[in-house]
């Protein structure tokens, strides 16, 4: 499961947690300070997250600068879920402390909080994590090439696979066409699998060669059997599969290449993967 709704599954983990995380402060801070002052708790604590999030995603963009520097405006796209959280987490710890210096009492509860909601975040990616190992494998479906010649699916199985369910009529696909295009010829013990949702040959073509791309291992899936099989509620998605077809992270949204390039790190064994400097 990638999504629930329209919402990727993290994203969702992520509002539940901080919601957690501020209905606990002022639980703890309503039984130990007077009213009004403990409804300054869920306050600060909501000011402490805005903050780790700002930090987490420059932190993110520091880690990455020479991928987010090729297209600076993706520095302010954050659904490609770029965050570096430990970062984060020590500028809302860092923030809660230096606000509470001169009224300690609010301290305890918003710290409290925090750490309520950072093992509720941590808890729900252990479940996440659980539910991706018990997935079903890459899928046996016979789909076609753009010269329309069969091929199943899960005959990549035997080396990382990252699939990419797409469309040329959904922007964020387009969008990050140019991003899989690159990442291919820099990993190439990998197969970028891109497999287009309901549309033809004719059409599909027709698109790559207007956008000027030349991306290897594009599927028609004209009845968007895929889609169905992975239980994808949007697009784009991209999912990680190992060399043994297991699913091991999924994506709903688009991806820039940092992030793209930040999961096959974090997925896939260095030894799968190829020197990436810049020729």
């Amino acid at each position: 499961m990638t999504s629930i709704g329209p919402f990727s599954v993290r994203l969702v983990a992520v509002f539940l947690a901080v919601l957690l995380a501020w209905a606990v402060a002022r639980l703890v801070a309503k039984r130990w300070l007077p009213d009004p002052t403990y409804k300054a708790a869920g306050g600060m604590l909501l000011d402490a997250v805005f903050l780790g999030l700002v930090a987490a995603r420059l932190g993110y963009i520091a880690q990455w600068w020479e991928e987010y520097a090729q297209s600076p405006m993706s520095m302010i796209f954050i659904g490609d879920q770029g965050f570096s959280w430990w970062v984060g987490v020590l500028a809302a710890l860092a923030f809660v402390w230096w606000h509470t210096r001169s009224i300690r009492a609010l301290r305890r509860p918003v710290l409290v909080g925090v750490t309520a909601g950072l093992l509720a975040w941590f808890a729900a990616g252990a479940v996440l994590d659980l539910l991706q190992r018990s997935a079903p494998p890459l899928p046996a479906l016979t789909l076609a090439t753009l010269d329309e010649k069969p091929v199943v699916l899960n005959s990549y199985t035997g080396r990382p696979v990252v699939l990419n369910l797409w469309a040329s009529w959904c922007p964020p696909c387009r969008r990050e066409m140019p991003v899989f295009e690159q990442v291919q010829a820099q990993y190439p013990d990998i197969a970028f699998v891109m497999v287009n949702q309901g549309e033809s040959a004719q059409q599909v073509l027709a698109f790559l060669e207007a956008q000027g791309l030349q991306l290897k291992n594009v599927l028609l899936d004209p009845a968007s059997q895929t889609m169905q099989a992975v239980a994808s509620r949007g697009l784009p998605t991209t999912l990680f599969f190992d060399e043994h077809g297991h699913l091991v992270d999924a994506h709903l949204g688009e991806l820039s290449i940092a992030s793209l390039k930040h999961t096959v790190s974090r997925r896939f064994a260095p030894s799968q993967q190829i020197n990436t400097d810049k020729e």
